[in-house]
């Protein structure tokens, strides 16, 4: 991976049209994805004023976008009078070399992660092997997605392609080569799975001195930051460490604690289904070395495209994302093609949107991107922060299509533009086409194939239904009109 970018990633059609014939791939996502979205829904209910809630989220979302500047220097200001160091990184390089000097600073070789999709959007346990530290991923999925040299494929769930019995296989066979090793006789049970990634992490909780975290939230007012998660490890890799760095994009900052409490609200249900997430870490700057926590605090601000998309007014709103994935959840798409086909760390619907924006569209995968949706409106109605995905998914497609690209949709339409602005010449396309229904074949030739490889064509009639109209009603209009009027009048009269 380099720059967030999967290497040698084909376009999402074709990646899709691979990961589709997976029958293993499908089921593990159509149940893990039946049982969330199920549990979200009644998660969602509980709250009468959950529409309020949604409203509130997006305003606050926006608010922040259009004063971000204020928002981030007030961010700043907060963090370093509590004692913490900011740095600024435009993109993923620049990030990665900030990273790697504090932690070579500190004379460390490893560290410990948690909450890191930010830097696995720039590559960041690459870059860090590169200059010889070890990275280790300490939330269970991502711990799973690491022994398996895999790629995470849900923004809550990364593993979630991986059912339980596949887990077993990748700690009986990897875990000594990253650690401690596997029970020899350890099952595919949860809690046995559970427990053994329990053991192996623990062994590294207590040895590391160097913490690198992300963030779900960002409070400007104190310089504070929020860690929700489900299993501890964040509350480990948060505390017990001398070091922490702390990655997160600009866009997570929230103006003030009053604003926080909506999103503690609707990100709970919206990811895990839950009323409150099992763990929230909240640390504001150092206490010293005498006091609780890390003795230094390094926070590292994170653009690598996000000005960008900042300027473009109808994508922006994919700035709103609270990652709670409930899009990925609803997603026809995704619950077939997987996460891996969208070739980045953000996969589903958001992904389509988000990743085109941060990276640009010059390459086949991310040019793709915004295609890779049915524009069905699931993804909008579940967004606890209202991003109208499909809305997004045509302006992008708009600038696709714009780039130079698509010249074979482009000529079709203009053709068919012709046609339809010529009667005459529409009317004769339709009894020719009429006329050689029987020869006709039954999928289209060219690139038109791949539209008819998954799709019928539908059958011509034998005739233009402009024919057939003159043909059977034309000039009987004044007579079944006239045929209405007498029987409407013998009902009149009848009565």
């Amino acid at each position: 991976m380099s720059g967030g970018t999967f290497l040698g990633m084909p376009s999402f059609p074709a990646a899709a049209a691979k990961s589709t014939r997976d029958r293993r791939l499908r089921a593990n996502l159509s149940h893990a994805t039946r049982i969330i979205r199920e549990k979200r829904a009644r998660a969602v209910a509980e709250l009468a004023d959950w529409a309020e809630l949604r409203a509130a989220g997006r305003a606050i979302k926006d608010h922040t976008l259009r004063h971000l500047d204020h928002y981030l220097i007030q961010l700043e200001a907060a963090v370093t009078a509590a004692g913490g160091t900011v740095h600024w990184a435009a993109d993923a390089a620049e990030a990665n070399r900030i990273v790697a000097d504090l932690v070579l600073a500190t004379g460390e070789r490893e560290v410990v992660k948690v909450k890191s999709m930010a830097t696995q959007e720039i590559g960041l346990n690459e870059a860090l092997a590169a200059e010889g530290i070890a990275a280790y991923e300490t939330d269970l999925a991502e711990l799973i997605v690491q022994l398996g040299d895999d790629r995470p494929s849900h923004i809550l769930v990364p593993a979630i392609h991986r059912n339980r019995e596949e887990i077993r296989e990748i700690f009986a066979g990897r875990m000594a080569a990253w650690g401690r090793p596997a029970p020899e006789d350890l099952t595919d049970d949860p809690a046995q799975l559970a427990e053994a990634a329990r053991l192996h992490l623990r062994e590294k909780f207590l040895r590391a001195k160097v913490a690198v975290s992300g963030a779900n939230f960002m409070v400007a007012e104190t310089g504070t930051l929020v860690v929700v998660e489900s299993e501890g490890n964040g509350r480990m890799c948060l505390t017990l460490p001398e070091t922490l760095i702390s990655v997160v994009g600009i866009e997570k900052v929230v103006p003030s604690w009053r604003d926080l409490e909506v999103f503690l609200q609707t990100l709970p249900r919206s990811s895990t289904a839950e009323r409150m997430n099992p763990y929230t870490s909240i640390w504001t700057g150092t206490l010293g070395p005498e006091g609780d926590g890390p003795s230094a605090f390094h926070l590292v601000l994170l653009d690598n495209g996000r000005t960008t998309a900042l300027a473009d007014r109808v994508g922006r709103q994919a700035l709103r994302c609270i990652r709670c994935s409930a899009c990925l959840n609803v997603c026809p798409v995704y619950e077939r093609a997987g996460g891996h086909a969208y070739g980045s760390v953000y996969p589903g619907p958001i992904g389509a949107i988000l990743t085109p924006q941060l990276r640009g569209t010059t390459s086949e995968i991310d040019a793709s991107l915004p295609f890779a949706s049915s524009l069905c409106g699931a993804c909008y109605d579940v967004c606890p922060v209202a991003i109208d995905i499909p809305e997004v998914l045509v302006h992008l497609r708009e600038q696709v299509a714009g780039q130079g690209g698509h010249r074979l949709e482009r000529a079709a339409v203009k053709a068919a533009g012709f046609v339809l602005d010529h009667p005459g010449v529409l009317a004769a396309g339709e009894r020719l086409a009429g006329r050689a229904r029987g020869v006709l074949p039954e999928r289209l030739p060219g690139p038109g194939r791949a539209w008819t490889d998954s799709r019928d064509l539908p059958d011509l009639p034998d005739q233009p239904f402009r024919d057939w109209w003159k043909k059977n009603r034309s000039g009987s209009s004044a007579g079944s009109s006239a045929g209405s009027s007498s029987r409407s009048r013998s009902r009149k009269d009848s009565r």
